[in-house]
């Protein structure tokens, strides 16, 4: 087969399309040929040495892809040989084949083509297992959403939207924010000339936000936390403005509210199997009815994932960012 790796830590240039060992689907496995990936910040990190895959997750670049079933392994009963599907990964989706655990493969949504597919298993697992599943978000709630233009950001925007929350959400150009505002966004915030604490007060008359999904990290957390409404739930899900910064527990205390740091990628099997399965039973309907369209800035060929990744590091992108096999 053939794979994205990078030579070294560095830059993008050191991504290089290569041959590969064809993997081979063990116990509770399934071979996907694949028809396209996305790029993740995390493959960004990987690639420049700061987020090595979890023990026994392939080194190749790639934490989800769509494709056909080539094969399945011992134990595999509910997933079939040339069946279209989707799947959330810990590795190696930057490749022309992967194996994948069965309880991370999903069926690719109707009314998607195969290869958009490949744009939903990461930010739909992500947005699913973290607004949801663990901060609770309700019809009436207000979410506040950082980098509402972007891959999670354009995908939270529509889920919360469609289940009856008021959604604030932050970008940083017009399109970006008309963006935000035409996927459902009620309040975007241009978070280079305005204060978003300072909106979300305002257009909550003093609420704030129950539930804030933050991929910024230390930069935003003061910020974050002044956001939140009484009982309020911040969830941290990315790290773009660093990892320390100060915590005024007084000031979490007061509002009675809760900060939780996610990640998805490490998780067990168990546990990721059990969010692909909420994310069938409960989002998929809404993908394949037109709720939630699956946001897609650019494609680019596998053998062109350098240039992907120098796209994504412009700050220009919005949506996913997918690379075609």
């Amino acid at each position: 087969m053939k794979a994205v790796v990078p030579s070294e830590p560095g830059g993008p240039e050191v991504l290089e399309y290569v041959d590969a060992a064809d993997p081979e689907a063990g116990e509770r496995e399934v071979l996907l040929d694949v028809a396209a990936t996305a790029v993740n910040r995390a493959d960004l990190l990987q690639r420049q040495g700061h987020y090595p895959p979890p023990p026994g997750a392939s080194d190749i670049l790639g934490l989800e892809c769509s494709g056909t079933v080539a094969a399945v392994g011992p134990g595999v009963e509910d997933v079939e040989v040339g069946q279209e599907v989707c799947a959330l990964l810990a590795g190696g989706g930057y490749a022309t084949r992967v194996v994948v655990p069965v309880g991370q493969v999903m069926p690719a949504p109707s009314g998607v083509d195969l290869v958009t597919a490949a744009a939903l298993p990461e930010v739909a697992a992500t947005v699913w297992s973290n607004v949801m599943m663990v901060a609770g978000l309700r019809a009436g709630d207000t979410l506040l959403v950082h980098g509402g233009a972007g891959g999670i950001g354009t995908f939270a925007i529509q889920l919360a939207h469609a289940l009856g929350a008021r959604v604030l959400a932050t970008a940083g150009s017009p399109d970006k924010l008309a963006m935000c505002r035409d996927l459902g966004a009620d309040v975007a915030i241009d978070y280079r000339s305005q204060d978003f604490v300072e909106v979300v007060a305002e257009a909550t008359d003093g609420h704030g936000a129950d539930v804030i999904l933050d991929n910024m990290g230390a930069s935003y957390l003061g910020r974050n936390v002044s956001a939140l409404a009484v009982e309020g739930r911040l969830v941290v899900i990315g790290l773009q403005g660093g990892t320390k910064a100060e915590l005024d527990l007084n000031a979490v205390m007061r509002k009675r509210a809760a900060v939780v740091g996610t990640t998805l990628r490490a998780r067990p099997v168990a546990e990721k199997a059990t969010i692909c399965a909420a994310v069938v039973e409960h989002v998929w309907p809404l993908v394949a009815d037109g709720t939630i369209r699956p946001v897609v800035g650019r494609r680019f060929p596998l053998a062109e994932a350098a240039e992907a990744h120098r796209w994504m590091e412009s700050g220009e992108s919005t949506g996913k960012i997918l690379l075609v096999a």
